[in-house]
């Protein structure tokens, strides 16, 4: 076999590996996600469960209030860290799946035009 021969099946195999490679990465980084937020759940139903405990034990309306305002204060930063992860983990997403679209090259940024902002 020559050497032209075996070149379009060379690069089939690097393309192939590189696409298991990439689905592999994805499916480590769903995994990742996944146990994240299980865990996430976890803590949301330990934080909801406790309520009726404390609450009982609430001896006036204002003690009842800041028992029930602290759980919703930190049900409030429990969504906002969930934003945070779920942006992070598109992001990282997202970089796998364009950095196997340049050739598992690492991006270089973008040029800027000029006039641009951003």
């Amino acid at each position: 076999m020559s050497s032209k021969q075996s070149d379009p099946l060379l690069f089939g195999k690097v393309q192939t590996e590189a696409m298991f490679n990439l689905q592999k990465e994805l499916l480590d980084e769903y995994a990742e996600a996944s146990r994240v937020w299980l865990d996430r759940v976890k803590s949301e139903v330990e934080l909801w469960t406790e309520l009726p405990a404390k609450i009982t034990t609430a001896r006036s309306v204002l003690e009842f209030i800041r028992v029930y305002q602290k759980c919703v204060a930190a049900q409030m930063e429990m969504n906002a860290e969930d934003g945070r992860r779920m942006l992070g983990d598109c992001q990282r997403i997202a970089q796998k799946i364009t950095g196997s679209l340049n050739g598992g090259l690492p991006n270089r940024g973008k040029e800027r035009r000029s006039g641009s902002l951003f």
